[in-house]
């Protein structure tokens, strides 16, 4: 999800990572803190000063938040779903289950976790405020620390409200789940909450940019969208576990597919195979034994007017342990396999020889009829 995130250090044995788009938010933040909001809750001071209780402030959130998922991952690690790590980016920070939650109470405790630690923050924060302000009497630490108590009390209620994928919508949805005993339908209808939400903070947005506030729009849009795909895509991922269960390759790919001698020319291939079979991805068969494959990428790289005179035998791509799988490989492996490595056609083998092939779109079609009948 976040290839390009950097490892910074390791805590409780979770690896915490960085993703680039983390510095936009940081900076914004950073800049909102030190131009706004402490000029106008502590006026008088310099530049230098509200600057660096910007980056103060800015730097305990981050920690703050990441104590946040933290507690998610500590909670989920004992309740034994693995945990990969945590990456802070642009719209918070996200704990990488390896596994879902195998129960609607695992699913419960786990997503709780993060807003309670979020609301004791809060009130730590409070505590500390009161100290400075009392004992300290420091005008500057106590507004830092009252900003972190109040953003962290605004992060735990933003966190519970139900709407999926936050907290409180996995909340909701192990309600549910507990409820009916079908998680994918308590996906459906949490996911289905989460594209409310997001709707409503779009509309927010849009009325705030309408009013001249651009920042504040912008995020309400920006974080609106993001909640939305994710809502999606949660609903996606779970119809897709649920369909494709213990499934393997050998139950949906193509039996008996259309294949090409290496004896057919390029023009041959064109004109027979892809536009009268329909096919772009095709195996090379010679006396019973599988060579390789033909397709498009293939073709793309010889000239036109030297197709006729070009056998597929000459340019065919080889047998590769990328383009083959075997036909006990379980479905949802090579789902996870076609997004690590974006290959979408593949030979179904078993030794040299040819079962079948399967392709994403053959999966995509049977998760879409597969969506359309649970619906009725």
């Amino acid at each position: 999800m976040f290839s390009n995130s950097v490892k910074i250090f390791t805590l409780v044995g979770l690896d915490i990572r960085l993703d680039p788009s983390w510095a936009l938010i940081a900076a914004l933040i950073t800049w909102s803190l030190s131009q706004q909001y402490f000029p106008s809750a502590l006026p008088g001071q310099t530049f230098e000063t509200y600057l660096t209780m910007a980056i103060t402030a800015m730097l305990l959130f981050f920690a703050s938040l990441l104590l946040h998922e933290v507690s998610h991952s500590v909670v989920a690690r004992w309740l034994g779903v693995p945990i990969k790590g945590i990456t802070l980016f642009l719209f918070g920070g996200v704990a990488e289950l390896e596994a879902e939650p195998q129960s609607a109470a695992v699913e419960f405790w786990v997503a709780l976790a993060g807003p309670a630690m979020s609301l004791c923050l809060a009130l730590g924060f409070w505590v500390l405020t009161g100290i400075s302000d009392i004992a300290l009497q420091s005008l500057i630490l106590t507004e830092v620390l009252s900003y972190l108590a109040t953003i962290n009390l605004i992060l735990a209620l933003f966190n519970l409200v139900p709407a999926f994928p936050l907290d409180g919508g996995r909340v909701l949805r192990a309600y549910l789940w507990h409820r009916t005993g079908d998680v994918l339908k308590a996906t459906e209808t949490a996911s289905r909450s989460g594209r409310f939400f997001a709707y409503a903070l779009m509309t927010m947005g849009l009325f705030a940019l309408f009013q001249g506030a651009l920042i504040v729009g912008l995020w309400q849009v920006m974080i609106g969208g993001f909640v939305f795909m994710a809502a999606n895509s949660a609903y996606q991922t779970q119809l897709a576990r649920s369909v494709f269960g213990d499934k393997t390759v050998g139950s949906l790919m193509k039996r008996r597919p259309v294949v090409v001698s290496p004896e057919m020319t390029l023009s041959e291939f064109v004109n027979q195979i892809m536009l009268h079979q329909r096919v772009a991805f095709v195996p090379v068969v010679e006396d019973g034994v599988l060579l390789g494959h033909m397709d498009q990428a293939v073709l793309a790289g010889i000239d036109r007017e030297n197709w006729a005179s070009t056998r597929v035998g000459d340019v065919f791509a080889g047998l590769d342990p990328e383009t083959t799988i075997a036909p006990d490989l379980p479905v949802q492996e090579l789902m996870a396999k076609i997004a690590k490595s974006g290959q979408r056609k593949y030979l179904v083998v078993k030794g040299r020889q040819l079962v079948g092939v399967v392709t994403l779109a053959d999966l995509t079609k049977y998760l879409h009829l597969s969506e359309l009948l649970h619906q009725h």
